[in-house]
């Protein structure tokens, strides 16, 4: 990083282009959208409606919660890059100073486990702090972190509709209607029961509670 910001500004401009034409990476990667979609996504499986709601319903649900949920983390992110970049127009300063509230976020989601590994592989001592770390070492730490805890969730949100769908089969079978498909009686009782509960409210409030 020393060495970028020793570069010739409009080197240093072509750097940082690059580095906004990830973004959209960054975003579905390394933030709470990764959870909100897997889940959101999951639900829609384990209800059996594979086009309602839409892909574009949920991806806006996932986006908005993300901000929802980070929007203290984005804030910082402009406020402690924007102070190095109207100082002395370092962009490269700037970007690095802006990703450390993302770092900090990051490695309160990730497990030790999963960061141990990819540090062993980045540095041959053991880093004394955290800010030693780049954010390219804690990322693919907290991406497996974050498919792990959004599978666990998807299992216990799964597990009922499962039952449900056991029960419906084994009424079928016992009445010997071995021609009709449990899945499409199942439906409309995991529908009713989902609004019974008021599923969505809980999920979402289960999701965003998980980050505080």
């Amino acid at each position: 990083m020393e060495q970028l910001q020793n570069l010739n500004p409009i080197i240093q401009m072509l750097v940082v282009m690059t580095v906004f034409s990830l973004l959209p990476f960054v975003f579905c990667s390394m933030t709470s959208f990764l959870r909100f979609v897997v889940v959101f996504s999951m639900l829609k499986t384990a209800m059996g409606t594979q086009q309602v709601p839409p892909a574009i319903v949920i991806i806006g649900l996932s986006i908005i919660l993300t901000f929802f949920t980070m929007g203290g983390t984005f804030q910082k992110m402009y406020e402690m890059g924007s102070v190095p970049y109207q100082k002395n127009q370092d962009i490269v300063m700037a970007l690095n100073e802006g990703s450390k509230p993302l770092k900090e976020f990051m490695l309160k989601q990730t497990r030790e486990s999963d960061l141990e590994f990819f540090v062993e592989l980045a540095h041959k001592t053991k880093p004394k702090s955290p800010d030693d770390l780049s954010i390219w070492e804690i990322a693919p730490a907290y991406i497996i972190s974050e498919l792990k805890t959004s599978f666990e969730i998807s299992f216990v949100i799964f597990v009922p509709f499962i039952i449900l769908d056991l029960v419906v089969a084994n009424i079928l079978l016992a009445l010997g209607m071995f021609m009709l498909s449990p899945t499409i009686i199942s439906m409309p009782f995991k529908l009713l029961i989902f609004i019974a509960v008021d599923g969505w409210a809980l999920i979402v409030q289960g999701l965003v509670s998980s980050y505080n």
